[in-house]
């Protein structure tokens, strides 16, 4: 036997060092997940790991972002960027955002 279906895998296993609230990003590797309920220091929780969340992102004249373009996060300054860099790919912008705006959707995609 070389692998064992477990589960759909749209939410993983999550025991963090620290508290984590309801919404914060979490990076494990080339992994993001998001927490979609606050999860204590050194208790089992788990992290959404695909799906279209509306993540943070920064507003200003270089950051009107449109569908399709594949999204990064700065976990620095935990948002959004268009820009590879060393963040991590997150997925596709699904809805348009204008300069003005301060979070865009995107679509969680699993690590690949």
């Amino acid at each position: 036997m070389s692998a064992t279906f477990r589960h759909e895998g749209v939410m993983v296993d999550y025991t963090p060092g620290s508290a984590v609230s309801a919404g914060d990003v979490v990076v494990q590797g080339d992994m993001i997940g998001v927490a979609t309920a606050a999860i204590a220091a050194n208790a089992l929780g788990q992290l959404r790991v695909s799906g279209v969340f509306a993540f943070s992102k920064s507003a200003g004249s270089t950051t009107a972002l449109t569908v399709g373009v594949i999204l990064y996060w700065d976990a620095g300054n935990e948002v959004v960027t268009s820009t590879a860099s060393t963040h991590k790919q997150i997925g596709p912008c699904v809805k348009a955002a204008s300069v003005d705006d301060t979070t865009v959707r995107v679509l969680l995609v699993p690590a690949q």
